[in-house]
């Protein structure tokens, strides 16, 4: 049996299992969810230790600080996916929910009804706790999931299958329900990316160059994000005493990670007052900082940005600053340089907080607060399996509700059509 061959196989026992998963009551999905958690647990030291392998490997393969840094895994980290399914758990299930139920002069009453997509293929790198979000969030949707991890985690990858499916029997559910592709070659991705009539979706989650592969090469739905270019703006009417550890949190806290801040626009009435503390607390916490000529003109010490910048997602301790001229001047830059992930606006002007909530285009916009709390955990959803940038049918972190579409349900008392 050819590779094809073989995957073809495991996505025809995946849409199987999304049957299965599809009528699964809740307690039943629940308690694989806590079988799961409790088998993290009693395995943490052992999914760490193999964790480890990966981060030798990926250190001496010269892998950048913020590939090691999603790579990963410690003790707290398994405990956080523990506690992510337990959220998951606590968390209502869409499968079924009927809403927005109107009454036709007829008397047909009229609803949607939330419904599973089917069969998801995920596929990701660096992040070996994806398999465990991807997987909680599709099994409670009613989802099956295919997992293809990148080769910097393969390890891991395996052990955390290996784990999933033990609790996937223990909990009655069908183990084809969650299977992890271990075989890395670009082809079988391909040729999952064209399983048309096995996959019902595509997510990637990864860098641009896998974004850009996945958009060329798939036939199937996807869903994109293709980087995270985030922005805070300093309004003139700004609490700067307020701006400030917003700003330190949003670029320092987790400078890998795609809702961090890049770039920072700055009014120009507040530039003089916020920009040179702004500077030393960067400084200090090892930031290096590039501006345009009216940042320079204040902060004459600090690199010159190229056109190139405002567009970077630089992962790491680096910030683009830039003095505008007002409000409209932030949203014409983030219009241009924006990437739809996150924007946020640090003022306390009410007028100027509702036309950037309205205007800027991003799948999150935040006033007065971090960059880094678009994320499905921060926001409710529990764990998320990625953040959409593309609108259609789910935009910003896709949880479970993200993880259903809608069908229309009618009922009826013998009406027919005119």
């Amino acid at each position: 049996m050819s590779k094809k061959e073989m995957l073809d196989k495991m996505l025809q026992a995946a849409r199987q299992a999304a049957v299965a998963l599809a009528k699964a009551e809740t307690p039943q999905k629940n308690e694989t969810l806590q079988i799961l958690a409790g088998m993290l647990r009693e395995r943490a030291g052992e999914i760490v230790a193999v964790n480890a392998k990966d981060v030798q490997k990926a250190t001496q393969a010269g892998q950048s600080a913020a590939l090691i840094d999603r790579l990963t895994l410690t003790p707290a980290g398994v405990e956080s996916m523990a506690k992510a399914l337990e959220h998951i758990i606590g968390l209502p299930d869409p499968v079924g929910e009927i809403h927005d139920m109107t009454t036709r002069p007829n008397g047909l009453r009229v609803a949607r009804m939330r419904a599973p997509l089917g069969v998801i293929g995920i596929i990701y790198e660096s992040r070996p706790n994806v398999a465990v979000d991807a997987f909680a969030l599709c099994a409670k949707s009613g989802n099956a999931v295919v997992l293809r991890g990148g080769s910097e985690a393969a390890q891991s990858n395996q052990i955390l299958g290996r784990i999933i499916s033990e609790a996937l029997e223990k909990g009655g559910l069908p183990v084809a329900a969650a299977q992890v592709l271990s075989n890395t070659d670009r082809e079988l991705v391909k040729h999952l990316l064209r399983a048309r009539g096995l996959v019902d979706l595509v997510i990637p989650r990864g860098g641009e160059r896998l974004i850009r592969f996945v958009d060329e090469n798939a036939t199937v739905p996807i869903i994109l994000h293709y980087k995270g270019v985030c922005h805070v703006f300093v309004d003139k009417d700004a609490d700067l005493e307020k701006a400030l550890p917003i700003i330190v949190n949003a670029k320092v806290q987790r400078p890998g990670v795609c809702n961090a801040l890049e770039t920072l626009l700055v009014h120009r009435n507040a530039a003089d007052e916020f920009l040179p503390p702004m500077a030393e607390e960067l400084k200090e916490k090892g930031v290096e900082l590039r501006g345009c000529e009216k940042t320079r003109a204040i902060l004459p010490d600090i690199k010159a940005t190229e056109e190139s910048d405002w567009d970077a997602e630089y992962l790491d301790l680096i910030l683009a600053v830039r003095v505008v001229d007002d409000l409209d001047g932030a949203l014409r830059h983030i219009a241009r340089h924006g990437s739809g992930h996150t924007e946020s606006i640090i003022t306390e002007n009410y007028t100027s907080a509702g036309r950037f909530l309205r205007e800027a285009d991003a799948s999150c916009v935040l006033v007065n607060a971090s960059t880094r709390f678009n994320d499905g955990g921060e926001l409710g959803l529990g764990a998320e399996i990625g953040i959409s940038t593309t609108k259609l049918h789910a935009f910003g972190p896709m949880g479970l509700r993200e993880l259903t579409t809608n069908k229309f349900i009618v009922l009826g008392s013998g009406q027919v059509r005119q």
